[in-house]
């Protein structure tokens, strides 16, 4: 059994990046109630493609430079770097592609001619070709006109390029389906139960949301309050179970009673579900096999790292800094809150389309222990990659409305108790002021890319993380951030005068500032918190930090959101130990 479940998450793993690059691609997600879709259609070789494209083609070349091989050999490296079981799929792009790009590097064309003669970049009629690197001597036109001259003499190549999504095979059409419903409701791919949890880390799994203890009774899942104390069974999944021989009381019953155990919520968007693209995939002077062995769990994460998020993060950090969120601060504050978190985020969600995500929560009214839910979008109500971003913000009015039937929701669904806490957005300013000049992760070895580069070509794309933040107009970079703040404020306002009947609600700035401020204190540079791949997201370093001032602002003002400290916590640990773990 685990080995066919192995085979088909290596299988999983090979369709998943062109599928999940093709949904970067497709257009924002939606601001209702309906789901977002998962088309696989056109435009796979739109946008993110590109990107894909230019930064692998940059990536062998640089490999043939440092390693002083031929391009052919550094395609082959690059390959074996890759995880073993994955490695196929790598040698069959090699065998398609390889010998075009060998061809056209040893003709001195650089990363962008290569991909638009690939026809992996695509110029839409009327647009200015999208470029990362300095123009060719010739103009980049004439570069790409010589260069497509040359591919044309390859059948294989224009029959590959044809084919428009891998999902038209026939044998992987259906496993295509199921990751499109993966990405679509953001539930556990592996479920057996329904329950909402899973006993696999990745695929929305327990990386997401609390390991469940029995995937096969759908009553037993991290959060619910104990059956009968939880005598014979754990069916909360917080490692407490039994009965206490020497007075014949259940251990929940004597540990956890009284004790205000309550979850941890995540509402958010990228950040809280803490995208992260490890810069040793593109830095050649650092790569290795060691340096992509996390290569199909980062892709069936979605490229995100929840496990070390500041909100429901509980493992140690390997991507850098240290772990630190506000679940293992409330979960060492009372050990019977073990395993109880969820993060309903989502690459690209806002305040329009978290009424969607918001339905894969999973609580029950009458059942579980109250939570504490983190309502944070704090970029994509004004980010996006639109020419004419400003047109396309979330103004004060939607907010307000959208936010308000998120709650209404809330209310409908959380146990009596609970706490809703609104963040603010973030200033983006503080990306390019902190980045624009220093060179990207792709650059340092010839020092020719910086991330001003990096914002432009995206920007050109139209896949822009942000084009509001990360242009060099500064008059744009103000006016984003502006709209930021009256976003901010309608958060604020409606913490102020809204009543709910089973949450209170509280809103707090997003701590960048605070969180600038103390990493210098600590000796570190401000560029060092942002994520050095996208040069857009929070970084580990920020995440962690953030928490702590999250904590402390919580724990100063409003106490009563983190219940008391359990007094039992030690006699807990001694008698589970990691109570199962996570």
């Amino acid at each position: 059994m685990r080995g066919s479940r192995q085979t088909f998450f290596n299988l999983f793993c090979i369709l998943w990046l062109p599928i999940l690059l093709k949904a970067a691609s497709s257009p924002p997600l939606p601001r209702g109630n309906d789901p977002p879709t998962a088309s696989l259609s056109s435009g796979l070789y739109k946008g993110h493609t590109c990107v894909g494209c230019v930064l692998v083609v940059s990536v062998i070349e640089q490999l043939a430079q440092w390693h002083n091989s031929t391009v052919k050999a550094a395609m082959e490296r690059l390959c074996n770097y890759i995880p073993e079981k994955l490695q196929g799929f790598c040698y069959i792009l090699a065998e398609l592609y390889g010998p075009h790009i060998a061809e056209l590097i040893d003709r001195e064309m650089n990363a962008d001619v290569v991909c638009h003669s690939l026809k992996l970049c695509k110029q839409d009629p009327g647009q200015l070709l999208c470029h990362l690197y300095a123009p060719p001597k010739v103009g980049l036109s004439a570069a790409i006109r010589k260069a497509k001259s040359i591919m044309k003499t390859s059948k294989d190549l224009k029959s590959f390029t044809g084919f428009s999504s891998v999902c038209a095979f026939p044998l992987l059409a259906n496993l295509c389906e199921k990751i499109k419903y993966v990405m679509r409701n953001k539930l556990p791919f592996e479920d057996f139960d329904g329950d909402k949890f899973s006993t696999f880390p990745t695929l929305r799994g327990y990386h997401w949301r609390g390991r469940d203890c029995n995937d096969k009774n759908t009553t037993v899942y991290p959060g619910r309050r104990p059956d009968n104390w939880d005598v014979k069974s754990d069916s909360n999944c917080n490692g407490i179970w039994g009965m206490d021989p020497k007075d014949g009381i259940p251990y929940e019953e004597k540990f956890c009673k009284g004790a205000d155990s309550q979850g941890v919520v995540l509402l958010g968007d990228s950040a809280g579900a803490h995208f992260h693209i490890p810069p040793e995939w593109m830095t050649v002077t650092q790569m290795s096999a060691k340096s992509f062995a996390n290569l199909p769990m980062a892709f069936t994460d979605e490229l995100d790292w929840p496990q070390f998020s500041e909100i429901t993060g509980f493992l140690n950090s390997t991507i850098g800094g240290w772990t630190d969120s506000l679940y293992l601060r409330l979960r060492r504050r009372n050990r019977c809150n073990h395993r109880d978190l969820q993060n309903i985020s989502q690459n690209g969600g806002s305040s329009g389309n978290l009424l969607y995500l918001i339905k894969s929560l999973a609580r029950n009214q009458l059942l579980d222990n109250p939570a504490i839910v983190i309502y944070a979008t704090i970029g994509n109500d004004v980010c996006n990659g639109n020419r004419d971003t400003l047109a396309h913000m979330t103004t004060p009015k939607e907010m307000l409305s959208n936010v308000m039937q998120v709650l209404r929701y809330l209310d409908s669904r959380l146990p009596n108790g609970s706490h809703v806490i609104l963040t603010g957005l973030v200033d983006g300013r503080f990306l390019w002021d902190n980045l624009h000049d220093r060179y990207h992760p792709l650059g340092q070895l010839n020092r020719d890319i910086t991330y001003s580069q990096i914002y432009s070509f995206l920007d050109c794309l139209q896949v822009s993380p942000c084009s509001g933040w990360l242009t060099p107009n500064e008059t744009l970079r103000n006016l984003t951030s502006e709209r930021a703040l009256q976003l901010s404020n309608v958060l604020k306002e409606i913490a102020r005068s809204e009543k709910f009947a089973n949450f209170d609600i509280f809103y707090m700035d997003f701590p960048l500032r605070q969180t600038a401020e103390e990493w210098h204190k600590m000796g570190g540079e401000p560029w060092q918190l942002i994520e050095p791949v996208d040069g857009f997201h929070p970084s580990q370093i920020a995440a962690a930090l953030g928490t702590r001032i999250t904590w402390q602002k919580v724990l100063h003002e409003w106490p009563q959101v983190l219940g008391r400290e359990n007094p039992f916590n030690d006699q807990i640990e001694a008698i589970f130990k990691d109570q199962g773990g996570h």
